[in-house]
């Protein structure tokens, strides 16, 4: 063959290969040809990754409604001629900071109806003629300081309908296209005007949108809003005002104060610790108490004004126990503060009336509570009551428990909110005799309202038996299943009940033979719910 002839054939074949090459497409996507040049189109295609092999001469890429998650380092490398590339509808939640490696001639990114929570803005330092960024519906929380300072030549931004909150307005402020409209002000320099989207987005309203919200009230051409009437969606009571209908006040870190720092209260009187806090944007408010955070149900916070909020502490029927140092604390995002408030409970000299407080409501006169032991277990009783006779508004009555030792003077205190009538004493000592009132809140507890029992001594059997025994009527009741003898009786039982109980308990296990399941000694559930004869009989009687 000519040496010639044989050169343009090589150069023919080569060119052919090369031809094919960039006439290639991706399996299950479609190439065409129109007026931006070859574009590569995967719609539903189910890609679960960025195909490797698109071709080097295509301009635009498509991949829509696929399964992307992720944009990897250099995704596109391999097309450094890319102009348009759309990836709206994945679920792409993760971007590379060199996601986009390589592409200086990209002009528009797409990528709507994603799941990305942020944006490596740095990025787009490898993109300098990008002027089309899409990211609506999706789920940005933050927007940094420098996130424009990379994009000097963008016409068209959208981030409407994400989950910005707040937004400093140097965001803008440093924006290329911003400083260059302002130093162009009043001179003949055109600017291309800029499509500014972030409309539908849950703006908090408070002292940290102030900025931003006074560059929306000021901004003009060449920004132009797509949507001018941003509303807040909170706090309360700003929820749905547009922008422009408010005035939005400097932050200020908490400060905390209390009317009165020092308080003397007698026994059983309901109290309220009360502080107030100052603060902007609002605080979170906490009290403790010897270093515990007390009960979140006995606290209430609510704001009074913009700018000030009232944080009250409930101590229900205040005892001794309850005396102490109180701290009201306030903190946000500015710093914290706080103040202490002294409270003291006891019995104040007649002459001296505690300000700010009124006597205990005089008793009902049909408030009586009546109490029984619905349930014994081997480590304590479960008590329930209920009001015997009318209380006032029974839904919202409080009920205080004393439980302790018979001859312990002062017991524990345990308030039960409305709606509850039942509770259960745990934990309690073996050989030990104990006493449980029941009463309506701030009233002593009265006649029949106490339930007195004693524990069993050994304490090993009962743990190895853990029998429950349900008693339905309590005057001095034997506890027939369990070798120790816990018994209880009311403080109305007849004297010398106590004593002879214990009496009538061996002869019950020592006569006869050992009861069958089943009989009335093996269990208390049936014993005859109305009556209380036969329960607690004279040392003469038999069984």
């Amino acid at each position: 063959m000519d040496p010639i002839i044989r050169h343009i054939f090589l150069l023919l074949l080569a060119f052919h290969k090369i031809s094919t090459s960039f006439s290639s497409c991706v399996t299950g996507c479609s190439c065409s040809q129109d007026s931006f040049g070859r574009s590569l189109l995967c719609m539903s295609a189910l890609l679960r990754k960025i195909p490797e092999n698109i071709p080097q001469d295509i301009r635009k890429i498509r991949i829509e409604n696929s399964h992307l998650t992720e944009l990897p380092r250099r995704s596109f490398a391999n097309v450094s001629a890319l102009e348009y590339l759309w990836l709206n509808f994945n679920n792409i939640t993760v971007m590379h900071i060199k996601s986009l490696e390589y592409l200086p001639a990209l002009k528009e990114l797409r990528l709507q109806g994603n799941k990305l929570s942020s944006v490596p803005w740095t990025a787009f330092q490898d993109t300098p003629a990008l002027k089309i960024l899409d990211l609506k519906h999706n789920r940005l929380d933050v927007l940094p300081e420098h996130a424009l300072r990379y994009l000097p030549n963008l016409t068209y931004l959208d981030l409407s309908s994400n989950q910005l909150t707040v937004i400093s307005r140097d965001v803008f402020y440093s924006w290329p296209i911003y400083q260059r409209s302002q130093r162009a002000e009043g001179q003949v320099e055109a600017i291309s005007n800029v499509v500014l989207a972030l409309h539908d987005n849950p703006w908090i309203c408070d002292c940290r949108l102030r900025g931003f919200v006074q560059f929306i009230k000021s901004v003009g051409p060449p920004i132009i809003l797509m949507n001018s009437y941003l509303t807040c969606s909170s706090p309360k009571f700003r929820a749905g005002k547009f922008f422009h209908e408010v005035e939005l006040n400097s932050c200020m870190k908490p400060q905390t104060s209390a009317l009165d720092t020092n308080l003397t209260v007698p026994v059983g009187l309901n109290v309220t610790l009360t502080c107030f806090v100052q603060a902007s944007p609002s605080p979170a408010v906490w009290w403790t108490y010897a270093l515990k955070l007390l009960r979140a149900f006995n606290v209430s916070t609510q704001p009074i004004s913009e700018e000030t909020v009232r944080s009250e502490l409930l101590i229900p029927a205040a005892g001794p126990a309850d005396a102490g140092n109180y701290t009201c604390t306030a903190a946000n995002f500015l710093g914290n503060a706080s103040v202490a408030i002294t409270l003291h409970v006891g019995t104040p000299p007649a002459s001296a009336p505690v300000p700010g407080w009124a006597p205990a409501a005089p008793a009902e006169p049909g408030a009586h509570v009546e109490v029984r032991i619905a349930k014994q277990t081997v480590y304590g009783i479960t008590l329930e009551w209920f009001a015997a006779a009318a209380v006032a508004e029974p839904g919202e009555t409080w009920y205080t428990l004393l439980v302790g030792r018979y001859d312990t003077a002062q017991k524990d205190a345990i308030y039960i909110g409305p709606g509850v009538n039942t509770y259960s004493v745990t934990d309690l000592l073996p050989a030990t005799k104990y006493e449980v009132c029941v009463a309506v809140r701030n009233q002593a507890p009265r006649k029949g309202q106490c339930v007195v029992f004693v524990t069993g001594s050994d304490v090993s059997q009962l743990e190895q038996r853990e029998k429950l025994i349900h008693i339905v009527v309590i005057v001095c009741a034997m506890v027939l299943a369990v070798p120790a003898g816990m018994y209880a009786c009311t403080a109305e039982a007849r004297p010398g009940c106590l004593t002879r109980c214990p009496a009538a308990w061996p002869r019950r296990r020592r006569g006869g033979q050992p009861p069958a399941a089943g009989s009335k000694e093996s269990t208390l559930d049936s014993l005859p719910a109305g009556s209380q004869d036969g329960l607690c009989h004279p040392e003469g009687n038999k069984h």
